[in-house]
């Protein structure tokens, strides 16, 4: 490819971007697009400001203004610490490229390009082997300009790095400390609860937690099937109930609040009948409902203790000496609950993990398919003997520019579409317990997945298995990446213009929301607020994108400079798009607390280890030893660097520390608000918000009151209960 190809590659994204950009630019200030571009402001009723004058109409840059002056903070009060945390990614990688390609373009790439001493003349149809470090001959005292500014890109991201891990940490421990209490401070997650015919589940955590928690157990929650199938089962059955006790024929129907007897939360008006319920309670005893109830139980319990640290010890000790029961774990926050993977049997989970890591290795082999069929595309002699019809039109300068500088790197995106859902799909079945578990595992699976297809599927597939044998031994791998890779660069070049440039302006004007509102306003004629899709940020897509296009800067920066520069626009657009659609598009339903940092710092790690064997093969095959052996030190410290950003950073990341949850144990005995946060606890992890659990006789509170609850044995026992609880406790009866 030449230097014309990239740019008409470069020209045909920019004029989409603009396009785009401008057409998005009119299409929010629209009233009928208010739902589509302000989602986010809708859901919190905040004001949107749509301009209804003339000016709507014209194309302005009056968000890109918005976007820039919202601080961290408002950052971190709308979209939470994961939103802070990725943007903080786009940060580092600005700062980082910044230097990359003020010390590459301006030491590194004449170098390469002068190397050979020719006269370059054309340069617009100069090849951009030109400006790679394959120009360079081999002994070429000049290769100390590469190590050189290899040694400076290395030590300025691993600053970066420590500063951002040292940031987010502390945002994380502030996070933690200075909030409201939360829930998940108090409660943990029991599962593998040994079965047993002559009790229930929740009568065998009872009494298992009241014999070995005793000072600091408080009460417990057990988890019932609550899946689709179930579901329709629970509401097939309620029905058939209501017909065959004749419910309904001469009623009045008066208005009841339906509580939660179990959750202790309220869930919604319902209409029901006097005589339904007297003619339900009438045929149905207790002893009936409470065998239903123990049919649906799962093997899985919220357990509350009174305090952060008792909470936080049950999580991390073993509890049985067999430990596939009585399974604990910290809880995660009641609203980001993955309540579905509750009842999946603990034993199944390592089955789970193994049938997914098979799934994911077979998908990324069958995408070996689509990747060579691009690679082929790269090489219009080879496409001219796969499909002879296209000999006439590849004859044509600017077809041939087309097809091997745009049309590659257009179609492996296309292919790339599906990836996102399929991992989402496969981290579900792995069995996570809260939704931000699930994103993560997905969004590991997916860098894994682009990092292995887009750069060396690509580069084994379009140089090694092409052009040269295929290494026998790992220690010439070094050696074939160093051959292989500049090859590639101008691949990787288009592609970041196409995946990036082109990607963010699809992300910014929001096609399929925009067609779903224009469907249902003009099509299906619907009302004002017809489209109310609540999007929330899709971080194992997005995520993975940023650090693959990282992984490319930081693997290309001294083979190829000129990537830099396109990387660098990228991530100052993406910086504007990102913080756009988080203020005002994507609703923030849950916080996974910053854990994708972690990623984001390993993964960078990798990138300039990779990075930095690449260039050790580049200096072995160039033969300058000086070079070659100045970066195996570089190696070496960046492994010593990353270990000891794992000591000292990640066990925030995994665990609570003891110490600062003793210190707000402390502080709220202090102020007297533990009564006040254990009134809370239970009504917290409702799971039955829009329907009602199955009734029995367990309801566990440490105290009289547990006492006195269990002692209850027909409905209008139940009522008294109600009573009798009414004052300490505000959890309510569940009547259906």
């Amino acid at each position: 490819m030449n230097l014309a190809a990239l740019l008409t590659s470069a020209g045909i994204n920019i004029i989409v971007c603009v396009v785009l950009f401008s057409l998005y630019s009119i299409l929010r200030k629209q009233p009928s697009n208010v739902n589509v571009y302000f989602g986010r402001r809708l859901a919190t009723r905040s004001s949107t400001n749509v301009d209804i004058s003339l000016e709507r109409f014209v194309p302005s840059p009056t968000w890109v203004m918005k976007a820039c002056d919202t601080t961290q903070d408002e950052l971190l009060n709308i979209g939470g610490l994961d939103a802070v945390a990725f943007n903080r990614m786009i940060i580092f990688s600005i700062r980082v490229f910044s230097v990359a390609a003020i010390i590459c373009n301006i030491l590194v790439l004449p170098v390469n390009y002068y190397a050979d001493h020719r006269m370059h003349t054309d340069i617009p149809f100069e090849s951009l082997e030109a400006f790679t470090i394959e120009n360079v001959k081999e002994g070429s005292r000049w290769l100390w300009a590469h190590c050189l500014a290899l040694y400076i890109i290395t030590l300025t991201a691993c600053c970066l790095l420590y500063c951002e891990y040292k940031s987010i940490t502390n945002l994380r421990l502030a996070h933690f400390t200075e909030l409201p209490p939360k829930p998940s401070h108090f409660t943990i997650l029991v599962r593998g609860i040994p079965w047993s015919s002559e009790e229930s589940y929740c009568e065998a955590v009872r009494k298992f937690f009241t014999f070995y928690h005793a000072s600091t157990y408080l009460s417990h929650q057990i988890v019932y099937k609550s899946g689709s199938v179930q579901k329709l089962k629970d509401d097939a059955g309620y029905i058939c109930k209501m017909f065959g006790d004749g419910v309904g024929q001469t009623c009045k129907p008066s208005m009841c609040m339906v509580q939660c007897y179990f959750c202790g939360g309220t869930n919604n008006f319902k209409i029901i009948s006097s005589r339904e319920i007297d003619s339900i309670h009438s045929r149905t005893g207790f002893r009936d409902m409470h065998l239903v109830a123990r049919q649906k139980e799962c093997a899985a319990a919220f357990v509350f203790f009174k305090s952060r640290y008792a909470a936080l010890m049950a999580a991390r000790n073993l509890q049985a000496s067999n430990p596939m029961l009585w399974v604990t774990e910290q809880a995660p926050e009641p609203c980001d609950v993955y309540w579905s993977n509750l009842c999946i049997p603990y034993r199944q989970l390592w089955l789970r993990k193994i049938f997914t890591w098979g799934v994911s290795t077979t998908f990324m082999i069958v995408f070996l398919a689509p990747v060579t069929f691009v690679q082929g595309l790269t090489q219009p002699e080879k496409l001219e003997k796969m499909f002879p019809f296209l000999t006439e039109i590849l004859k044509t300068k600017f077809m041939v520019q087309l097809v091997s500088g745009y049309l590659p790197s257009a179609i492996l995106v296309l292919f790339l579409i599906g990836v996102g859902p399929v991992m989402m799909l496969l981290s579900a079945v792995e069995g996570p317990i809260s939704r931000s578990g699930k994103k993560k595992s997905a969004c590991c699976k997916v860098v894994y997945f682009t990092i292995w297809n887009v750069f060396f599927v690509n580069v084994f597939t379009g140089s090694i298995i092409s052009q040269l044998s295929v290494f026998t031994s790992i220690t010439e791998l070094p050696a074939q990446l160093a051959k292989a890779v500049p090859a590639q660069v101008t691949f990787f070049t288009t592609y970041v213009l196409s995946s990036g440039w082109a990607s963010l302006a699809f992300e910014i004007i929001q096609p399929f929301p925009l067609f779903c509102n224009m469907f249902q306003r003009l099509v299906l004629c619907s009302g004002k607020d017809s489209y109310n899709g609540t999007l929330t940020f899709p971080y194992h897509t997005e995520v993975p994108r940023i650090l693959l296009f990282g992984f490319l800067g930081f693997t290309c920066s001294i083979l190829a400079p000129l990537i830099l520069p396109f990387l660098l626009f990228y991530f100052f657009l993406a910086y504007l798009v990102y913080r756009n659609q988080i203020i005002n598009v994507y609703i923030t339903k849950y916080d996974g607390g910053g854990q994708l940092w972690p990623i984001a710092h390993t993964t960078s790690i990798f990138s300039l280890l990779v990075a930095q064997v690449i260039a050790l093969g580049v200096f072995g095959l160039k033969r300058s030893t000086v070079a070659a052996g100045f970066t195996i030190p570089l190696l070496i410290g960046t492994v010593l660097f990353n270990q000891y950003c794992r000591q000292r950073f990640l066990p925030v990341f995994k665990n609570n520390a003891a110490q600062v949850l003793i210190d707000m144990d402390h502080r709220d005995e202090t102020f007297r608000r533990m009564e006040e946060i254990y009134h809370q606890l239970h009504s917290a992890y409702c799971q039955f918000n829009n329907t009602s659990p199955p009734q029995s006789e367990c309801f566990s509170y440490s105290g009289d009151i547990s006492e006195r609850v269990q002692s209850l044995h027909t409905p209008k026992d139940l009522e008294t209960g109600k009573k009798i609880m009414q004052p300490e406790m505000s959890w309510p009866i569940v009547r259906r």
